[in-house]
């Protein structure tokens, strides 16, 4: 016994030392299988994100060290993390492409593009601001806190605690990379400053107890009960909760209060990417980045006017057949808008109704889609309001993508900082690009893949994603679900809307348009509320080149569909378009070409 004892404690060592020989070649050198490398890659890029890994859910519960970290801010993170990027582009290509099957090939293309792009924008990558109205650590903590850190158990909620106590830290490293920003020339609108300041004045304005970190923590303890744990010990983790937002996310907050105060002397304009060192280069980039194309600034602004003027046609004749024939598209739309039918109360109730209508126009468009989709996500998707600390500066709507574990459903944020700006003929379409068939669908479907490498189901790229939710839009119409020429109306102001941002996205960051200009000319042009574009021309000086992606991928599905149709005639289907477009995970759009091309020639020969 004692013999065959020791030999099992041998072989248990063996297979424990073999397993670490493979670790560090895996880990450190040149994996023998691509597969593996690709493993490493986005291994050792969710290792670097415990906010990530807490938002995907994807390792088991006895592997979370993470759940009481936050993500490193700091510009020397940014440094090795561009270091990093540059060494795995340098590893993909010791491996022989052409030695890959077709699916190989694809996957190998599509990691080769997102990785060149990253190495290629590196030299920018302190042009943007981190910390900006929209997004930035001082609304998308207290967001994450709430909507994506889970509490299961007490030791989720000691974990809770733990990362409210690393604040200071995280905003320090914030404040260290704005410095280094504001030392290279890179200041923010002046109107991104005065919002952030506000908006943090504001959020450690009311007693800790009242603010949404300390509620979040008490509706979860709540939820889970006194089974799990006792009154007392909720109690205790309630005040310590308090006690960490008095002393520790509270200074922080006024650290970064002070800092964006000095800076507000510095900040005087709001002006567009060129601007910045090296910003017309910068913004050259951005549009590639984010368009998966080739285009330049002058040709979207050209494709812009072109899209602009035929969907002014369009709405034009459904205002004229209503009788709407003096003013502009745009104020002509907001005229129908104002109509009192058409809006939601700003009040509690009048909220809450337009919540349950977004609901109930998702449940009838999944229960209706009949055949046109063979793959449909297994995870559903919610509605709910953006939370009111951040709604005045945050869009329209927004979706955010369930757990991979099932855990947490795919959620549309729809903004009601004012319910009448958003009337209910534009509610379908705004339903439809968040929810079903568009985000949620592509990411889910995306999110579910099997048989693919992991970075195929989470790698970005905004032209698919934004192209297919838009697209999802128009399929919508297409199949019946909005027979009322009203709510069509709402589509095509949409898409309008989209158009428009080719205009004045280039229009800011290419050829020097001002805040007011830009805005004036979204006014004009899509009949939205003044709040609402507001927002969104603030939005594109803080993100250049991210608002073209939408047009740019949706003319290129509807290209490749209307391609397929003429080539394939009887035998296109329009279910198998779907699944080519969508059972690949995010791809760069000459990839989604490729995929597409394949598929024709495919059903040509069969």
């Amino acid at each position: 016994m004692r013999t065959l004892l020791k030999w099992v404690l041998r072989l248990v060592l063996l297979v424990v030392v073999l397993a670490g020989i493979a670790f560090v070649h895996v880990w450190y050198f040149k994996p023998l299988k691509i597969d593996w490398f690709y493993g490493r890659v986005f291994g050792q890029f969710a290792l670097q994100s415990p906010q990530m890994l807490s938002s995907m859910r994807i390792l088991p519960p006895w592997a979370d060290f993470y759940s009481d970290k936050l993500d490193d801010a700091s510009p020397q993170h940014a440094d090795e993390m561009a270091a990093m990027v540059k060494a795995d582009l340098d590893m993909l290509h010791r491996y022989d492409r052409d030695a890959l099957d077709e699916d190989g090939k694809l996957s190998y293309d599509a990691l080769e593009f997102f990785l060149s792009d990253q190495v290629e924008g590196a030299r920018f990558r302190f042009h943007d601001f981190p910390v900006n109205q929209m997004f930035g650590v001082q609304s998308n903590l207290p967001n994450f806190m709430a909507q994506t850190h889970q509490v299961n158990n007490a030791s989720d909620a000691e974990n809770y605690i733990r990362r409210l106590d690393r604040v200071p830290e995280h905003f320090s490293q914030v404040i260290e990379d704005l410095r280094l920003r504001e030392s290279r020339g890179v200041i923010p609108p002046k109107f991104t400053v005065d919002k952030v300041l506000d908006q943090m004045k504001a959020f450690i304005a009311v007693p800790a107890a009242e603010n949404m970190l300390y509620t979040s923590l008490k509706e979860k303890l709540d939820k889970l009960g006194t089974a799990a744990i006792d009154p007392t010990g909720q109690g205790e983790l309630l005040a310590r909760a308090q006690a960490s937002i008095d002393g520790k996310v509270y200074p922080a907050y006024r650290d970064l209060i002070a800092y964006f105060t000095a800076l507000q002397p510095k900040a005087t304009d709001n002006l567009g990417a060129w601007s910045l060192p090296d910003g017309d280069a910068y913004y050259a980039w951005c549009v590639r980045s984010h368009t998966t194309t080739d285009m330049t600034p002058a040709q979207v602004h050209e494709l812009g006017l072109s899209e602009v003027a035929r969907i002014s046609a369009e709405m034009d004749a459904i205002l004229r057949d209503r009788g709407l024939v003096d003013g502009s598209v745009g104020s002509r739309v907001q005229q129908l808008a104002r109509e009192p039918e058409q809006m939601y109360a700003n009040t509690p109730e009048g909220k809450e109704a337009m919540i349950a209508r977004y609901q109930a126009i998702l449940d009838d468009v999944n229960a209706n889609l009949g055949d046109a989709f063979n793959r449909r996500p297994k995870l559903g998707v919610e509605v709910k309001p953006v939370p009111a600390f951040s709604e005045k500066t945050a869009p329209g709507a927004y979706y955010q993508g369930g757990a991979f574990d099932g855990s947490r459903p795919g959620v549309f944020f729809a903004n009601l900082r004012d319910p009448g700006e958003t009337p209910k003929f534009a509610m379908r379409t705004l339903a439809y690009h968040e929810g079903i068939p568009g985000h949620h669908f592509q990411i889910t479907i995306a999110q579910e893949l099997q048989g693919v490498p992991f970075f195929r189901r989470v790698l970005p790229f905004t032209a698919y994603s934004e192209g297919w939710a838009l697209y999802a839009e128009r399929l919508a119409w297409e199949m019946g679900f909005e027979k009322d020429p009203l709510d069509n109306l709402g589509r095509l102001r949409d898409e309008m809307m989209r158009a428009v941002r080719l205009v004045v996205d280039s229009g800011i960051h290419y050829k020097h348009w001002t805040r007011e200009a830009a805005i004036t000319y979204m006014l004009d042009n899509t009949g939205m509320g003044e709040g609402d574009v507001t927002a969104e021309i603030e939005r594109y000086f803080v993100n250049p080149g991210q608002a073209l992606a939408y047009k740019a991928g949706m003319l290129k599905i509807l290209a490749l569909r209307e391609k397929a149709k003429q080539e394939l005639g009887d035998r296109f289907s329009l279910s198998e378009f779907h699944d080519e477009v969508l059972t690949h995970g995010a791809l760069p759009l000459s990839l989604v070409e490729r995929v597409i091309d394949d598929w024709i020639a495919r059903r040509k020969a069969g």
